[in-house]
């Protein structure tokens, strides 16, 4: 979704409330793709601070569909995002590349919610989400999700080459 924010410009001081719906279904992260199962409107204020420069503020919820980081069940991550942008529209694109503040979601006098909202949600994005906090997480060898059964690979010897490794592991178990 656009706003075009040229209509901010001619009165210093002027204020406007926007309520956009997200049209992104699909969160592309920084590693991978994350479906979007429920979205909130977003809600934004715009306030014109003087010689072109606005204020944006506002919230979004919605909840994004993660893999677990252990079993890698799908687990549903509810997020509730504070917006609180300040937009220089007097700079050029060379000038902001060179501050080092490249606003993606500006492009000439219109702001792109979506892209404002996943560049907020990159920020945010947990470092791992875990289905439950006793998660027991797949085996390493047949992939068995240990949360749903047990597998037979316990008890299968490892390679030959590991046993001094394994020695030392129970050594330490003894202690």
């Amino acid at each position: 979704m656009l706003i075009n924010l040229s209509e901010l410009f001619p009165v210093e001081g002027k204020s406007k409330e926007y309520t956009v719906s997200l049209d992104m279904d699909l969160f592309h992260g920084p590693d991978a793709g994350y479906k979007i199962t429920h979205k909130e409107p977003v809600s934004l204020v715009i306030t014109n601070e003087g010689n072109k420069v606005l204020h944006v503020t506002g919230c979004a919820g919605f909840t994004l569909v993660m893999p677990c980081a252990r079993c890698l069940e799908p687990v549903e991550v509810p997020f509730k995002l504070e917006l609180d942008q300040k937009l220089d529209m007097n700079q050029t694109e060379e000038e902001r590349l060179e501050a080092l503040d490249e606003q993606f979601y500006l492009k000439g006098y219109n702001l792109d919610v979506d892209q404002l909202v996943g560049n907020e949600l990159t920020l945010n994005l947990p470092m791992r989400v875990l289905c439950s906090d006793d998660c027991k997480g797949i085996c390493n060898r047949c992939g068995t999700n240990l949360n749903r059964g047990t597998c037979d690979c316990a008890g299968k010897s490892l390679d030959p080459r590991m046993s001094v490794i394994q020695d030392i592991f129970k050594q330490l178990k003894e202690v």
